[in-house]
């Protein structure tokens, strides 16, 4: 029988996901929560498992695609014995014939009114990531023998969709006018257009025939709603590209290809054909001095966070410069003590230390503003929130209970942090519930910033850049590591006082470690 995988909600109640890559292909026969696909969320890359052990009959989406939740993503031929005695997001196609009952699951997963009618059952669906074991991803999938239309792989893409005749442009207009006596498609009385007219004067013994509703629903060019919204972001025609994917389904690439296509191409002769010139629509490309590219996955969820901050919160930002030579010092005296020589422990994690020991002081920077319920919400612990920059753009994942770590155990989150963000494999959990955040600028040569609080948040510290200047040090000037600090606040839960003295102590930390003694 046939299975179709629908994908499940990832996690967060994220309603889309990208298809980064497939691991298996059609004839693959996997195990049950076998790691099938990458799957990108707006928050990370996660796992997607097998919820079935059978042969792989059809990926229904291509690696890049982005998908929403309860769309298909991959069929299985499954055994009758297999089949599990719970519910589970596919549609059962057992009793029909194998290519029959591929159809009725395209037909079933295609048709709202049919998932409306399934039944409560029938409709729930689990959030399969990270369950089952873990799978070795060294070896290739193990192949059964395709024989007979159980193990057939997808069907030929079939022949491009004609453009609607009910809407011509001028490409159609140009081969109607060389062929008088073609029948004609009789445009809709409601949209008339100069280009219908013409087509209609330049054949005076065309038969017109009347478009039925359903000829002009299947003359629609097939595409998803991510490639829909591409095509009109860069102005790209549908009814004038050729799909390439199942069934004549328009891709991602088919569109920018149609980009190249549209491209001028320079005439030697120096004329153009003007029905060329008609039929090309205007886009967007590189060869216009720009790109556009869709806004999806972790900058969507980037975008909507600050603007959410930014225009929700009022802001404020302070600075503090201090001499962080004795620090500096110190870091250097446990890189040379064999037993933190290993341990990492660099000045992030000694200013992570000071902002969990400066909470305790002044509480209010570890609050929450609830809206809807009209109270503010007092964390008794600190999920610390590390800014991590990534070649997907910027994550904030967490360190839970951060107070209650000392410098070593700090030092290794946050490397263990940073290595999974960069890999892109941060799960929803760690970055949900951080309660105050650390973003350290320095590495970038910057020496101050106004951080923007992430969402739900009273504050955020930015660290500079540590560099070398001149500095009053007991009474005479000397060359002194010098470092700035800079706070951003929450001013509806943290009062401009109450702010200076959270940021004070840091800064008398850092200035003088042997300060932490006086504040445990």
């Amino acid at each position: 029988m046939i299975k179709v995988f629908k994908l499940p909600d990832l996690g967060e109640g994220l309603t889309e996901s990208e298809i980064v890559a497939w691991l298996v292909e059609p004839g693959d026969e996997v195990t049950l929560n076998q790691h099938i696909a990458d799957v990108e969320t707006a928050k990370a890359v996660v796992e997607l498992p097998s919820p079935f052990a059978g042969v792989v009959r059809e990926l229904h989406q291509p690696a890049g695609v982005v998908v929403h939740v309860g769309e298909p993503i991959v069929s299985f031929q499954i055994d009758a014995a297999d089949e599990p005695t719970d519910s589970s997001p596919t549609t059962d196609a057992a009793g029909a014939d194998p290519s029959a009952s591929a159809s009725a699951e395209a037909d079933a997963s295609a048709s709202p009114a049919a998932d409306a009618s399934a039944s409560p059952a029938e409709q729930r669906e689990a959030n399969l990531v990270g369950y089952g074991p873990a799978i070795e991803r060294g070896g290739h999938p193990q192949r059964r023998a395709r024989t007979g239309a159980g193990a057939s792989v997808p069907a030929v893409p079939a022949a491009p969709v004609e453009p609607p005749t009910a809407v011509p442009t001028a490409a159609s207009t140009a081969v109607a006018s060389a062929a008088p006596t073609a029948a004609l498609a009789e445009p809709s009385a409601a949209v008339p257009t100069a280009a219908a007219t013409a087509v209609a004067s330049a054949a005076p013994t065309a038969a017109p025939v009347e478009p039925s509703a359903a000829s002009s629903a299947e003359e629609r060019p097939r595409s998803t709603p991510p490639v829909r919204a591409l095509a009109r972001d860069l102005g790209i025609d549908l009814t004038m590209v050729t799909g390439t994917g199942k069934d004549g389904l328009i891709t991602r690439d088919d569109v920018r290809a149609r980009i190249t296509e549209s491209a001028p191409i320079p005439d030697l002769h120096g004329s153009v054909s003007p029905g060329a010139a008609a039929a090309r629509p205007a886009t967007s490309g590189d060869h216009l001095g720009e790109t556009r590219s869709p806004i999806r996955s972790l900058r969507k969820l980037t975008a909507a966070a600050t603007v959410q901050s930014a225009f929700t919160a009022p802001h404020v930002t302070e600075f503090l410069t201090i001499d962080v030579t004795p620090t500096v010092e110190l870091l250097a005296s446990l890189r040379a003590d064999r037993q933190f020589a290993d341990a990492g422990i660099g000045i992030l994690a000694v200013v992570a230390k000071a902002l969990c020991l400066a909470v305790g002081r002044t509480p209010s920077v570890n609050t929450r503003w609830d809206e809807p319920a009209g109270e503010i919400v007092q964390f008794h612990h600190v999920n610390l929130g590390v800014a991590a920059a990534t070649p997907r753009g910027l994550l904030v994942p967490n360190i839970v209970d951060a107070e209650r770590l000392d410098l070593r155990g700090l030092a290794a989150a946050l490397a263990e942090l940073t290595m999974s963000a960069r890999a892109g494999t941060t799960t929803p959990a760690a970055l949900a519930g951080g309660t105050i955040t650390i973003t350290n600028i320095g590495v970038f040569g910057i020496d101050a910033g106004t951080p923007i609080l992430n969402p739900g948040e009273a504050a955020i510290l930015a660290i500079g850049a540590i560099r070398s200047r001149p500095w009053e040090h007991r009474g005479q000037v000397a060359l002194r590591q010098v470092l700035t600090l800079s706070v951003s606040f929450d001013h509806r839960l943290v009062d401009g006082e109450q702010g200076s003295r959270f940021l004070a102590d840091i800064g008398a930390i850092l200035a003088d470690p042997a300060r932490v003694l006086t504040m445990v």
